[in-house]
């Protein structure tokens, strides 16, 4: 592969990028291409040029890397290994990454669009993500519960079988990861389908497996159109459990389709987070942090807070404030280590994010920055950061996710408007509080319908704690020891300490004379 390309010639133009090798699945141990030779193709955002070429996966790939996975997990060794010689192997798998890193970045920057100033922090967490399950699994407590002394009950955790790992295009390598680590931790095998939008780095995740010995079929890799080889992965009688990180929709899709096998799940859906700042509060601060939280990873992100929700004594402040800083967000080639603002993934969902746009300006929102694609960059999928203000409850932009660099700002009179307006659409899942008051915060805090709030803070994660959402934002979570509650079967052995009373029937009746 090509490790890398020229930087642009002079401001607003985008080098051409590299071309590389095709990328292939992963089954059993073993890259190879699809059963069927079907491909398609992976297109730069910045420049839509070709970047490569990609297995296309079919029904029949699929089951050809779920059957693998069966055989891995009912003949081989890895469930049966001592938690902490699995713990060892994703070490090794960590160390595999980082001496990637720096490929794994550009190759991820390329195919998604993102700043590489942004995307080298994402490579970090995806080696961090092996290191802290390869911890947390030698230290998962086990549950007893004694009566007396009768019984001693405990719990044990056992592997669960195969797992369908699904995962989004945004941050595809450190999602992938994030999902990969608990799931083999756990001592369950996989098989991993990346979004066709992005599939590249996974390629890299592989041969990072791969030189990490981990036994032949243990962890599979199969790339195709989610509507194909998605479909036919999570239909599969063979896979067990699916984690799946993407839009509300298709993950109502994924428990229709796996519910006639009783499959479990675990669900990470659409965000429409808000973001209320009080009066009170540090406005330096949360300007900040709204600007970061809406615009970096090109506002391709879950959790970003995309509805700015202030108290009116300082809503015309902090507007100005943030039209300011959002107008200087510099746009451009994501290679380039000064870009804030990266293109957006693919041309349909450039087309969907101007098409928000346009709906807002339709009903009334005041489109104060961006809106359109930057001067400079007339070509591809490059949005202007953009904000709207005067945004009313009732509006698209308001409700819908648009998964791009929009912000829609919207004034609340007080605390209890403040969380009405915070809990007005279907999602649920982060919620950010600015105030200097804490009993306030915290009692926002509980009354927002969220699976995560951040107070006084952007999203800092804490891979200790639950990671999922509520109402539309899905179902289960992930993190720390929730992962393992997902990832393993918990089994209760109850254990007689001595001989306890049995009912007697069935006993031969007396027969008196």
């Amino acid at each position: 592969m090509s490790r890398g390309a020229a930087g642009p010639s002079s401001p607003g133009e985008v080098a051409a990028p590299p071309r590389f090798a095709g990328a292939l699945h992963h089954v059993g141990g073993a890259f190879g291409p699809s059963l069927g030779g079907g491909r398609f193709e992976t297109r730069s955002p910045a420049t839509d040029e070709l970047l490569a070429e990609v297995a296309e996966g079919r029904p029949e790939d699929v089951d050809r890397a779920v059957t693998a996975a069966r055989r891995a997990f009912e003949e081989g060794p890895w469930p049966r290994m001592r938690p902490a010689d699995r713990a060892a192997a994703l070490r090794r798998v960590a160390e595999a990454i980082e001496a990637r890193g720096e490929e794994i970045v550009r190759l991820e920057c390329l195919d998604t669009g993102l700043p590489i100033a942004q995307a080298r922090g994402q490579a970090a967490r995806a080696a961090e993500n092996f290191r802290f399950f390869a911890d947390a699994v030698t230290h998962l407590e086990t549950e007893a519960y004694p009566v007396g002394d009768r019984f001693l009950n405990y719990v044990v955790r056992k592997p669960v079988g195969v797992a369908a790992l699904i995962t989004p295009w945004n941050t595809p390598f450190m999602l992938e990861t994030w999902k990969v680590a608990p799931c083999l931790a756990a001592g369950n095998t996989c098989v991993l389908k990346p979004a066709e939008w992005s599939p590249l780095s996974a390629v890299k995740l592989a041969e990072a497996i791969a030189e990490a010995d981990l036994p032949p079929g243990v962890f599979n890799l199969v790339h195709g159109i989610g509507e194909v080889a998605g479909a036919a992965l999570v239909a599969h009688p063979g896979v067990r459990l699916v984690s799946f990180t993407g839009e509300t929709t298709t993950g109502k899709e994924i428990v229709r389709s796996g519910a006639a096998t009783l499959k479990r799940f675990s669900l990470e859906l659409g965000g429409k987070s808000p973001v209320v700042v009080f009066a009170d509060a540090d406005l330096d601060r949360a300007v900040d942090a709204v600007i970061f939280g809406a615009f970096s990873l090109n506002g391709e992100r879950c959790t970003a807070g995309s509805r700015l929700l202030v108290e009116e004594a300082v809503y015309d402040d902090v507007l100005a404030r943030v039209a300011e800083r959002t107008a200087a967000i510099r746009c451009g080639d994501p290679l380039d280590p000064a870009t804030e603002l990266g293109p957006l993934i693919h041309p349909r969902h450039w087309e969907s994010v101007r098409g928000h746009v346009e709906a807002g300006v339709a009903e009334g929102a005041r489109l104060l920055v961006g809106g359109d694609r930057p001067p400079d960059l007339p070509g591809s999928n490059y949005l202007a950061a953009t904000l709207f203000a005067g945004v009313r409850p009732e509006m698209r932009v308001f409700q819908e996710e648009i998964f791009g660099p929009v912000l829609c700002a919207t004034p609340f009179r007080d605390e209890e408007e403040a969380v009405r307006l915070a809990n007005g659409v279907r999602y649920g899942l982060a919620a950010y509080v600015w105030t200097s008051d804490l009993q306030r915060a915290h009692r926002v805090a509980g009354a927002v319908d969220a699976g995560m709030v951040w107070l006084n803070s952007h999203n800092v994660r804490d891979l200790r704690t639950p990671f999922g959402g509520a109402k539309d934002s899905g179902i289960g979570r992930e993190g720390g020891r929730f992962s393992f509650d997902f990832y393993c079967e918990l089994e209760t052995v109850h254990t007689a300490l001595g001989d306890h009373p049995i009912p007697r029937i069935g006993l031969p009746q007396a027969t008196g004379r």
